[in-house]
């Protein structure tokens, strides 16, 4: 599990302990929380300490966090040494997405030009804003953000994984 080409993507982390046989206390990343336990195996680690696959034998919403059992450990003490560890799933784990989807991950890092070739920035993040997501762009040695309303058709125009770009009809201005 700790090879350099394995492509993985972290989804929240281990923040504590719950009860006394072996459930953890987890901190979701996924846009709902519970859609973490949407993944019946789990990597737990870092790069630093190397990464370790788990199967997630049970797990709920608790509140305003998440708990999950993981197979194999039954008691409190067990499941303190997985405190702070990051959970990761390998994007290939990923459910298939339709052909004009993307998963936010294949986003950032996009090179994002206008429709005169200009370099609006590279995609940094997205925001949900309830009507619909925005990419947030940082321009190169600017420090300068840019919001564009992630709308394809409107404003995003053709999105090329393989090349790193994106294009958009938007104002440099703006």
């Amino acid at each position: 599990m700790d090879g350099a080409d394995v492509e993985r993507l972290i989804l929240g982390k281990v923040s504590g302990v719950y009860g006394i046989k072996g459930w953890v206390k987890v901190y979701s990343h996924t846009r709902k929380k519970e859609e973490i336990l949407g993944y019946s195996n789990w990597l737990l680690g870092s790069n630093k300490r190397g990464w370790e696959q788990f199967e997630v034998e049970a797990g709920r919403p608790q509140g305003k966090t998440v708990v999950a059992k993981i197979k194999g450990c039954d008691d409190r003490n067990q499941a303190e040494s997985y405190i702070g560890r990051e959970i990761a799933v390998l994007k290939s784990w990923l459910p298939s997405i339709a052909e004009d989807e993307y998963y936010w991950h294949q986003l950032q890092g996009l090179q994002v030009k206008n429709l005169d070739g200009f370099d609006l920035g590279t995609v940094k993040t997205l925001m949900e804003t309830g009507a619909n997501d925005v990419l947030v762009l940082e321009s190169d040695g600017v420090g300068k953000e840019r919001l564009i309303p992630f709308v394809q058709g409107l404003y995003v125009l053709n999105i090329d994984l393989e090349a790193g770009e994106m294009q958009v009809d938007w104002d440099p201005e703006f």
